[in-house]
């Protein structure tokens, strides 16, 4: 983790640069890009600046249009759950809110249903 993401402390304190960073390659290599429209961020236990830690994601489509990304932040090597997050997102086309056809292959591969 990066020094500058840590508060004086030594903790992290900026988690959603890292859930935005698993997010942009996950759909960047489907070659989507969606807007998120809202985050929300449970945080469980503190990380400090050198520990090691890794971010699973799952997707599921939420109403016509939107679709969630669960974003969980695990440290490693221990596994211990450091932050649950949960954030909505949708693609826009000519401004207007779609779903592409690539989303459901993504959907599909990563759904948690």
């Amino acid at each position: 983790m990066r020094f500058a993401r840590a508060n004086k402390s030594g903790l992290l304190n900026q988690f959603q640069h890292y859930l935005e960073h698993a997010r942009h390659e996950l759909m960047h290599a489907a070659g989507i890009d969606p807007i998120v429209v809202r985050v929300e961020l449970d945080y469980k236990f503190p990380l400090r600046s050198r520990d090691k830690f890794v971010v699973r994601i799952a997707v599921q489509r939420e109403g016509r249009l939107r679709f969630v990304f669960y974003q969980d932040v695990f440290r490693q090597p221990d596994g211990q759950l450091i932050l649950n997050g949960k954030v909505t997102a949708v693609c826009l086309q000519n401004g207007r809110p779609v779903v592409p056809d690539k989303v459901a292959g993504v959907l599909e591969k990563y759904n948690i249903e």
